[in-house]
């Protein structure tokens, strides 16, 4: 069996003496060909965990690996293998995206020239024009560029869709996809919640320095709240749905309303069987409202 892409054993990361850690004791295993979402509020630890995989800051307490190399060891080792988007890019101003990419190339060479003439033409960017006299959207292509166009194994992306519209969104989620396909392994740290319900395979979900749950996409729809859309035809027996345990019920007419039930469907059902029902039908399931119970501190 390979090692897992990216690991960590115990990594922490304290920025002061006596002040509190930022990351703290953090077990990790993602594996080759797998999209992990990692969530959390702000200043949770989602950036100095990826700042501590890249060797941008060095670990206080623990260790990790990408590709099975130590990750302050092997540190340049491992950036021949790896694709990186800042939350905050900055890239050379007076550079044009061509004289960007070409520069990047350098550093690392691209296996398929062919492959960045497609990224390029799939992205609909305009690589003669300076950075500086981008626009933030156009920026974010120009990063993604650079870190898809050598065809990394890793991929650390922190908020890799900030400025992208609705288009190029789509564009980039089947770029994911295809490189999930090829074996790769993608970090992606996001706050869009819908982002990572469409992409990720799992989720790790950070608060105050410390990974608090783990759950696959699947695990996390399996608890998480049903809704139902319901028309009698007669009166709603609004009451009698509200003494279910773990149902929230929200009327719009006095025969139509809305039912959210957490766990056991049954006696939902059972309320229904004794009433004259116009029609029904299930919302599809939003995770948003369950990432955001994670964020609030609702769930351990």
């Amino acid at each position: 069996m390979s090692a897992p892409a990216i690991s960590a054993s115990g990594l922490g990361k304290q920025y002061a003496d006596n002040a509190p850690f930022a990351l703290h004791k953090l077990n990790l295993t993602i594996n080759e060909g797998e999209i992990y979402g990692f969530l959390g509020p702000n200043g949770a630890g989602k950036t100095t965990t990826i700042r501590l995989l890249l060797n941008f800051i060095q670990p206080t307490t623990g260790t990790a690996k990408i590709l099975g190399r130590d990750i302050v060891k092997d540190s340049v080792d491992i950036k021949t293998s790896v694709g990186y988007i800042a939350g905050d890019i900055s890239l050379y101003p007076k550079m044009t995206g061509q004289q960007f990419l070409t520069y990047m190339a350098q550093l690392q060479p691209i296996k398929k020239p062919a492959y960045l003439r497609d990224l390029i033409k799939r992205f609909n960017v305009n690589t003669k024009v300076k950075i500086r006299d981008l626009s933030s959207g156009n920026r974010q292509k120009i990063a993604i560029l650079q870190a898809f166009m050598h065809q990394p194994k890793v991929l650390i992306l922190d908020e890799p869709t900030s400025g992208l519209d609705p288009l190029m969104q789509e564009q980039f989620y089947q770029l994911v996809k295809e490189q999930k396909k090829h074996g790769a392994c993608i970090f992606v740290s996001s706050h869009n919640l819908a982002e990572v319900q469409k992409m990720c395979d799992r989720v790790g979900f950070i608060r105050d320095g410390r990974l608090i749950s783990e759950q696959s996409i699947n695990e996390v729809a399996d608890t998480a709240a049903a809704t139902f859309d319901i028309t009698f035809v007669d009166k709603a027996p609004a009451a009698e749905l509200r003494k279910i345990k773990g149902a929230k019920v929200t009327t719009h007419t006095p025969s139509h309303l809305t039912v959210y039930l957490r766990g056991d469907l049954s006696p939902l059902f059972k309320i229904l069987a004794s009433h004259r029902v116009a029609s029904i039908s299930q919302r599809e399931i939003n995770l948003e409202e369950e990432f955001l119970r994670f964020y609030r501190g609702s769930r351990r």
